[in-house]
């Protein structure tokens, strides 16, 4: 089922880990340059592993019957962790990852995601629609979405 953006979401199959694994290390080696290559092989290796064991919650983000990203969300404390949204280059910067977004808000009230400090579209996104960071690591900051604080913050605005 298609919505407003165009997109639409289908289970990943075990067809799709390699594309997988290249969604999955390009989201990472894209801001994490700068890694040793030890580093780089044992994340590398991380990512091989761990995808498979992972298919069936994996979503891909179709758009136009191509293959355009994936979605990845999981249960994780009082909340959902964005594990993954990764969308290929030709499919940014059109709102389907606001889109997307949007709906996983719309449907949680506590969303938590890690995302690399150099992603600064990611971030100022993410920031904008509500996000705070909880946490930092020398290349990530974990943040939260509460809609209950969210919405606090909104009426407090109004008064």
């Amino acid at each position: 089922m298609k919505n407003s953006k165009g997109y639409k979401l289908e289970l990943a199959t075990k067809d799709d880990i390699e594309l997988l694994i290249s969604y999955k290390l390009a989201s990472i080696l894209d801001y994490a340059k700068d890694l040793p290559k030890n580093e780089i092989a044992k994340i590398t290796n991380y990512v091989k592993t761990t995808i498979p064991t992972q298919i069936g919650a994996y979503e891909i983000i179709i758009i136009d019957n191509q293959k355009a990203g994936c979605l990845l969300l999981e249960k994780y404390e009082d909340g959902i962790l964005l594990n993954e949204l990764y969308l290929a280059k030709d499919y940014r910067r059109k709102g389907i990852g606001t889109n997307i977004l949007h709906n996983i808000l719309n449907n949680n009230s506590k969303v938590y995601l890690w995302v690399y400090k150099e992603n600064i579209p990611a971030l100022n996104l993410y920031q904008k629609l509500g996000f705070k960071i909880k946490e930092q690591t020398e290349n990530r900051y974990f943040m939260q979405y509460d809609k209950n604080s969210f919405n606090d913050i909104k009426l407090d605005k109004c008064k």
